[in-house]
């Protein structure tokens, strides 16, 4: 056991050497997380839509539809672009330069007032599927917001014989009047992120994104480089046991990866405000989530025989890993049978577990089978690379 030991830290010092001495590679890993979290953090900070570049075309020129115009310019949601009123033809987004139009038709105030409201006309961009409906949720808000506000006016200026009249009408009726004039809503109550930040939800994806994107792309390049340099058959002569150098290579990259998740969450706690709750229980995600990810790149490493293999092969796996790992929206928006593929992939436990511990402060039993997939996962990468190995001695 003891002969294991500094088998392994001998194994184990001379990657450490290797890392340090390539200035490339410790400036990737010193910079490169604590940069990308907080660069992807602010990117993810909010989905609330803010200064959409929309146009605003007044068809109507009523004193009503003015008001209006005046009343939505107010929103911060919308950055108005206003256009001179052509009803032969309309507004051409790409050319005006917007995502959205929207057109308050002619009539559109007398239509108001004679009980027969007609419509606004919104024509957005359906490029981005997302903005669209965001857009038209946004702006139903505000009209509602609008409709308000007009029957308030109204209520207030009501002549003194209508209120009277009112008066004269039973309890009851009076009562179903109030209760149709009064907007009916609904009382919400959000647990487990009751604020509501988008950044809370995506900063798991955002850590793990990293870390595999350093652990497997570095990891991958290790067995290949001593491959080819010549070093690998040198070490393979020699009395260490196959599992002593998969170990032995693991532990540099596994220490490394320890201290860029302590500058990430660092970025995340103290820029963007994130509280962090049951961190041994995080700590030990966090674990077995690098060791599973440092096997994945050892097993790739141990399959190539260049470097620009490992990379290919580690490039491959990771690109379906970024949109269907459910790291920036949540996995059950992907169809049942994507979502089989997506169990497959240590970031999907990862963030399922981390999500679970950190928002909803669960315990261990709902995270169980995400921690028995990392732990197999580590097991599994790891042994399959020893094997490769000993098929290379072969």
């Amino acid at each position: 056991m003891k002969g294991s030991f500094f088998a392994i830290a001998s194994i184990a010092y001379k990657e450490f050497l290797h890392i340090f001495r390539d200035k490339r590679i410790m400036i990737l890993i010193l910079a490169l997380p604590p940069l990308l979290t907080f660069i992807f953090g602010h990117a993810f900070e909010t989905t609330e839509l803010t200064h959409v570049p929309t146009l605003l075309e007044d068809r109507d020129q009523s004193p009503l539809s003015q008001k209006f115009a005046q009343f939505i310019a107010s929103k911060e949601t919308f950055d108005w672009k206003l256009r001179l009123t052509d009803p032969s033809r309309d507004p051409e987004l790409l050319r005006e330069k917007v995502d959205a139009a929207l057109i308050i038709p002619v009539g559109w105030g007398t239509s108001l007032n004679n009980g027969d409201p007609a419509p606004l006309r919104l024509i957005a961009d359906g490029t981005d599927t997302t903005t669209a409906d965001q857009i038209n949720g946004a702006l139903q808000a505000a009209l509602g917001d609008f409709q308000k506000q007009q029957r308030e006016e109204m209520i207030y200026n009501l002549p003194e014989e209508v209120i009277d009249m009112g008066e004269k009408l039973p309890v009851e009726v009076r009562k179903q009047f109030e209760s149709a004039m009064t907007p009916w809503s609904i009382k919400e109550e959000i647990v487990y992120n009751p604020g509501q930040r988008f950044i809370d939800f995506v900063i798991p994806g955002i850590i793990g994104l990293i870390l595999q994107l350093l652990t497997v792309t570095l990891m991958a390049l290790t067995i290949a480089r001593e491959r080819e340099s010549g070093t690998l058959f040198q070490l393979m002569v020699t009395s260490l046991q196959r599992w002593e150098i998969v170990v032995g290579k693991v532990v540099p990259y596994l220490g490394i990866s320890l201290f860029l998740i302590a500058t990430s969450v660092a970025v995340a706690y103290f820029h963007f405000e994130v509280k962090f709750v049951q961190p041994l229980m995080l700590g030990l995600i966090c674990f077995l989530f690098l060791v599973c990810s440092l096997g994945l790149g050892l097993l790739i490493s141990a399959f190539c025989t260049t470097q620009t293999q490992a990379i290919q092969f580690a490039v491959f796996y990771l690109l379906p890993v970024f949109p269907l790992s459910g790291a920036f929206a949540p996995l059950e928006q992907l169809p049942d049978k994507i979502q089989l593929i997506s169990e497959t992939f240590p970031l999907t436990h990862f963030c399922h577990a981390f999500r679970m511990i950190n928002l909803r402060n669960a315990d261990i039993s709902f995270i169980a089978g995400d921690l028995i997939f990392l732990a197999l996962g580590s097991i599994i990468t790891c042994a399959g690379a020893a094997v490769l190995l000993k098929r290379i001695q072969e």
